[in-house]
């Protein structure tokens, strides 16, 4: 748990953009790819690597894009996922695993675009 809360938020989104199937393909500059094997950002090429890692999702900050990488990580263990989102979100005796309670729960829903990000990691890493 601790490699993650280390990563920053760049260094997070490209694992996960990684998990989710993203990759960048060379070819007269750099480009990032989605799953499906569409460019991102055509017509305009990256001059490195790095850079064109930085138009991946930003799962960290944005919430529409960590509810897809949250969705991921239902779809392939979802217990797994609300385990860890709990350890990320409650961090006090409100833990969800030993006894539910609806104010464990709710913060579970109010979770942040990180602490989504955060879990669907740690679960994805885990499913590889």
């Amino acid at each position: 748990m601790t490699q993650v809360k280390d990563k920053t938020d760049q260094q997070l989104n490209r694992a996960l953009a990684e998990l989710m199937g993203y990759s960048v393909t060379a070819k007269k500059g750099y480009w990032l790819k989605n799953p499906d094997g569409t460019i991102i950002a055509d017509p305009f090429s990256r001059s490195t690597e790095e850079i064109a890692w930085t138009w991946a999702p930003d799962y960290c900050t944005d919430p529409a894009a960590s509810l897809e990488v949250q969705a991921k990580a239902l779809e392939l263990n979802y217990k797994a996922y609300i385990d860890h989102l709990d350890e990320f979100v409650n961090t006090d005796e409100l833990a969800i695993c030993s006894e539910p309670s609806y104010r464990a729960i709710a913060s579970l829903l109010l979770a942040s675009p990180r602490e989504r990000a955060e879990a669907a990691y740690v679960t994805l890493q885990g499913e590889k």
